[in-house]
């Protein structure tokens, strides 16, 4: 069964604040997105999570990549069924929880939303691209309209521009999403993009 290894966790911030969950991307690790966090607003607190598949040393992903921006739903249900039982171990049923990720963590935000809506505030993919298969929660989300915040760059190498255009189309059915492209950006994180991020939480989280 895959899980989360708790020992691995990157916290910060205070109990009683809205937590952000972090999810770093394919190849990367649990200490890679912590790095935001003095770029976004005071009065949240964050835990960043390694992947549970180990790629290399140091280096972990949420699923394998074999077709590039469709992985196997089978194993990306089981990261995301690894997801949620650390949450219900880890977090309190009354916190509100943000999720954000980047690249393949984007992939997670939106895996999470769909398998449990009611549980979450609001998600924000950064580079990231969403699964094509249709999800029991689907008309929950639909129904909820999360906030959900979609940013990408329009010279990504990594991330095709047809699973982009997909998650674009999925996330505007299925989210009240806030969508903005980066001229020039590649696979990365711009720091006009970290302001709009931190708008985007003031707006809708605090």
């Amino acid at each position: 069964m895959t899980s989360i290894d708790d020992s691995v966790t990157v916290r910060s911030g205070s109990a009683g604040d809205p937590l952000v969950l972090l999810l770093h991307g394919y190849g990367s690790n649990e200490q890679d997105l912590p790095s935001l966090v003095p770029h976004l607003p005071a009065g949240l607190a964050f835990a960043s999570v390694r992947a549970p598949l180990t790629i290399a040393p140091g280096s972990y992903a949420w699923v394998p990549i074999k077709v590039p921006g469709r992985p196997d739903p089978t194993i990306v249900a089981e990261s995301t069924d690894a997801l949620l039982a650390w949450i219900d171990d880890q977090v309190t049923p009354d916190r509100d929880i943000v999720l954000l990720g980047f690249s393949q963590g984007g992939l997670m935000v939106s895996q999470l939303l769909r398998a449990r809506p009611d549980r979450f505030t609001a998600g924000l993919v950064l580079s990231g691209f969403v699964l094509d298969t249709v999800a029991e929660g689907d008309d929950d989300l639909t129904a909820r309209r999360l906030p959900v915040f979609f940013g990408h760059g329009d010279a990504d190498p990594v991330i095709a521009p047809d699973a982009t255009a997909r998650a674009s189309v999925w996330l505007a059915g299925h989210t009240d999403v806030t969508e903005r492209t980066y001229a020039g950006l590649a696979h990365g994180i711009s720091p006009e993009e970290l302001q709009d991020v931190s708008t985007f939480l003031q707006t809708h989280v605090l």
